[in-house]
């Protein structure tokens, strides 16, 4: 995003500035500043709040977008400052509240969060002059790759006949590539191009136009196509200090022409013997898109030749996953901001996580489109041994589309599941693919 207002076509919500459920919950005390609390930015306000910290919210945009519609509880914040295009209101605002810190919801808000920080909250900061590099793909790769670190060989450009000079000099034509926004999130845009067939048309389709945040796709990122296991490295940084709050496994399939579609992804134990390399690599990329302060969200390929960044995000894992993540390790990047911000930065918080159970997320996946007839399929949900959570949205009428991104993966839902016996999650994986495959779609 820019920060001048980007309107969309996906608005929702209108702002409000001060909700009256949170008049009578007005504290004394520097509040902690949340910009788009979206998804799992959600979580802030309740644990700073629980910590006795008050909280306020700020809105890159005048609109809640309908995606995050759902996650946006403006009750739970005791002003509501919305920022549009024009900066100063917002800083002054903030200044007269005398914030402690101002952190990521989401990713619309990286880079307003960012700007805010480093003019308000400067011990509490990233690095100002790299912002591009921890919201922008293509600025995110330069710096590693300037940083030393291997990275997939990839172009960001708004230019079809640059990026076809670099596949000859890259000596790629004719290979498995990728085509992506670099200002995309949730796999949104990411599409896999079979032998390098087409990607002029891919590339021409979405350039120009506004990914699901409603951010314009000015340029478009090609890459090779990297093969490999996907891993998550989930962090929190302070004062430069980089810690780990818990590292997972992605499993993900093809759905047809429609790459990277989640299928289950698994907390892996801190000696798990691919940790220490994800988690070295990780910190090179944190330093390297200058991180300091906050939480990030690191997916890494593991290749054969080693670790490769996919990308960063800098705020906390979404879809929920810090509620699990506590469940699976006591400890999660939202709790370990509220604890460094009670400190002034320098809390007490450990280099890595301990693992107290086995925790999977299994993703249901729609291979077809139609309108569901059999919903109550997945009552028996309620049977499996390690069964912790269930978010499935599935209703029967509902009109299914080919799961193509994680937003669509998110309209369906997911199951999690956790206990003490590793087994047991995978047999219990097993059922709930059962019963997804038991789900009549009308339209097959």
């Amino acid at each position: 995003m820019t920060h001048a207002r980007t309107p969309g076509t996906d608005a929702g919500t209108p702002a409000t500035s001060v909700p009256p459920q949170a008049a009578a919950r007005r504290a004394a005390g520097r509040p902690a500043a949340i910009v788009d609390p979206y998804s799992s930015g959600t979580f802030f306000a309740p644990s700073f709040r629980a910590a006795g910290i008050p909280a306020v919210a700020v809105l890159s945009r005048a609109e809640v977008l309908t995606t995050y519609a759902d996650s946006w509880h403006p009750e739970d914040f005791d002003e509501v400052i919305p920022y549009e295009g024009d900066l100063l209101p917002v800083v002054e605002r903030l200044r007269a509240l005398d914030v402690r810190c101002v952190v990521a919801g989401s990713d619309p808000g990286v880079e307003l969060a960012d700007v805010l920080a480093a003019e308000l909250t400067p011990e509490l900061a990233n690095v100002p002059a790299l912002t591009a590099a921890r919201r922008d793909k293509g600025e995110m790769a330069a710096a590693v790759a300037a940083a030393g670190l291997p990275v997939i060989r990839q172009i960001c450009t708004d230019r079809a006949e640059e990026v076809a000079a670099w596949l000859v000099r890259e000596d790629l034509v004719g290979r498995d590539l990728v085509v992506k926004p670099p200002k995309s999130a949730s796999t949104d845009g990411v599409v896999r191009i079979p032998q390098g067939v087409g990607w002029r048309e891919e590339f021409a389709a979405q350039l120009g136009h506004p990914n699901q945040w409603g951010v314009v796709n000015d340029r478009m990122l090609v890459m090779e196509y990297a093969t490999g296991t996907e891993f998550v490295v989930d962090t929190f940084s302070s004062r430069g200090r980089h810690t780990v709050t818990d590292v997972t496994r992605y499993q993900k399939i093809d759905n047809g022409r429609h790459m990277a579609v989640y299928d289950a992804m698994e907390w892996l134990a801190p000696d798990d013997p691919l940790v220490a390399g994800l988690v070295e690599y990780t910190v090179g990329v944190l330093d390297a898109v200058g991180m300091r302060f906050g939480a990030a969200h690191v997916e890494i390929m593991l290749t054969a030749d080693g670790p490769r960044l996919v990308e960063l995000n800098a705020r906390p894992h979404g879809g929920g996953q810090p509620r699990f993540c506590r469940h699976a390790t006591g400890d999660s990047q939202i709790d370990r901001t509220v604890r460094a911000v009670q400190h002034g930065g320098a809390g007490p918080v450990p280099e890595s996580y301990t693992l107290l159970r086995n925790m999977l997320v299994v993703f249901l996946i729609s291979h077809s489109t139609g309108v569901v007839r059999n919903a109550e399929v997945f009552d028996g949900l309620a049977k499996l041994a390690s069964l912790h959570h269930v978010a499935v949205q599935v209703r029967n009428g509902q009109v299914l589309e080919v799961t193509r991104d994680l937003l669509h993966t998110l309209s369906l839902g997911f199951v999690v599941l956790a206990h003490e016996d590793r087994e047991q999650l995978w047999a219990d994986y097993a059922e709930v693919r059962r019963m997804e495959r038991q789900l009549q779609v009308d339209g097959d």
